[in-house]
């Protein structure tokens, strides 16, 4: 019973040892077509490793030929498949530059970008690669405007975007952890003064708030008065983008208490700075529809002018003709 088991084994593995040495030969020799056919029969198989060594030694064979930007574009396609994305984006952009007019040269472009999308880090590590990611995004969209990609790069932007808004305020609201809160302010206002638009906007003025606060609270008594200042500086400028945060109650807490430390009666609370400000942005918005309904009416009235001149045009043509 234990002979044909014994002997079952022994063909397996020498069947084995027959096809690694097959590939092994095939991979070693310089019969080019046998290679080539090889190289596509393991890649639609889903072997893009062996696929990828064959057409790496392809590369060389089939330099200056009519099959070397095929074979170098399915090396890079390989290694992309099998997820080595460093190895891809090196065969891309060598690809990409030694064959600009290829009929694979934009998908080529593309697939660089989502190797350098694919090598990004999390948030909490080394960004380089992100901005790298977003320059090459950048380049191909501007490059090829329109294309078929355009979603993807557009969701790929915005994911690397958030990871830099993120690392960007996480960074300096640890000062605010580390209850280094003269730090954290001037880290949290870097923050917008590098990026306006940073997704956490209303998280880092929140913070700079509760920063000038503490700081000022644990400051000596002489230096109170004008970091409560500070921070009431900080309080309106908060409100005044965010007036119905989830943050508002707690800093309307803070902002009593600091009007009581400046000697100030506490009934100017924040409600009635909040009307002062809503009356603000109301006005400002009602300038604005009024500029909006002036240029309404200028473009009316210019439309009316041109009608009123080609009627005029009109008369005076048809008074000419029955002169």
């Amino acid at each position: 019973m234990r002979l044909p088991r014994l002997f079952a084994a022994l063909v397996i593995l020498l069947l084995s040892v027959s096809c690694k040495s097959q590939y092994e030969q095939l991979l070693a020799g310089t019969d080019s077509d046998a290679k080539y056919k090889a190289a596509f029969d393991y890649f639609y198989k889903g072997k893009y490793q062996k696929a990828a060594q064959l057409f790496e030694s392809l590369s060389v064979i089939s330099n200056g030929t009519a099959r070397d930007d095929t074979v170098q574009y399915y090396w890079g396609l390989s290694n992309y498949r099998f997820r080595d994305y460093y190895t891809a984006e090196t065969n891309f952009s060598r690809f990409i530059t030694n064959f600009p007019r290829s009929p694979f040269t934009s998908e080529a472009r593309f697939l660089r970008v989502d190797c350098l999308y694919r090598s990004t880090y999390r948030y909490e590590l080394d960004q380089a690669p992100t901005h790298q990611a977003l320059a090459a995004i950048a380049e191909y969209r501007s490059e090829f405007p329109g294309n078929e990609h355009e979603e993807v790069c557009e969701k790929m932007v915005k994911d690397l975007e958030a990871r830099l808004d993120t690392k960007a305020f996480e960074a300096a609201r640890l000062y605010y952890k580390m209850e280094d809160y003269k730090a954290a302010r001037v880290a949290l206002r870097n923050v917008l003064k590098d990026d306006a638009d940073n997704m956490y906007r209303e998280d880092v003025l929140y913070y700079t708030a509760m920063s000038s606060y503490k700081y000022a609270a644990l400051s000596v008594k002489e230096k109170q008065h004008d970091r409560f200042l500070t921070f009431e500086d900080d309080y309106l400028n908060f409100i005044g983008e965010y007036p119905n945060s989830k943050y508002i109650r707690e800093l309307d807490v803070m902002h009593r208490r600091a009007l009581k430390q400046l000697g100030r009666p506490v009934g100017e609370v924040a409600s009635d700075r909040r009307q002062d400000r809503s009356f603000e942005r109301d006005r400002s918005a009602m300038g604005k529809a009024g500029e909006v309904k002036a240029e309404a009416l200028r473009k009316e009235a210019a439309a009316a002018s041109r009608d009123i001149n080609a009627r005029q045009r009109k008369d005076r043509k048809a008074k000419d003709e029955k002169k």
